[in-house]
């Protein structure tokens, strides 16, 4: 069930920054496209943060912690570059300014609607 809740809260968290940013735009099947983007946004967020924070390390502290937003940014833009590519619909980014800024909201409203479906 945590699963399908995760997967489920990515995706109204892709269609939430696709609402709000206008770089962001999600295309084909609306749901469909949706569902694809979280199952690649959820495989992108659990390979590449890990290891790209820990080769930028001195680069974060140097910025005093603030180019993790562009790691966010670069992993939200790899996940767009895959559903586009590969499956030919999903989350499409129009530049790293427009990942910058949904970065954020995509983190923010999946962190929201996990901790309200977990308390839930």
């Amino acid at each position: 069930m945590t699963l399908v809740a995760n997967w489920l809260t990515a995706a109204v968290a892709i269609a939430a920054a696709a609402w709000i940013v206008p770089g962001i735009t999600v295309r084909g099947e609306e749901w469909l496209a949706l569902a694809v983007s979280a199952v690649v946004l959820g495989l992108v967020n659990a390979l590449a943060p890990p290891l790209l924070l820990l080769v930028t390390l001195p680069i974060t502290v140097l910025t005093l912690g603030l180019f993790p937003f562009v790691v966010n940014a670069l992993t939200l833009l790899l996940a767009s570059w895959l559903t586009t590519r590969v499956f030919g619909l999903g989350l499409a980014i129009d530049g790293f300014w427009s990942a910058l800024v949904g970065a954020p909201i995509v983190s923010i409203v999946g962190a929201v609607l996990n901790g309200l479906l977990v308390r839930g």
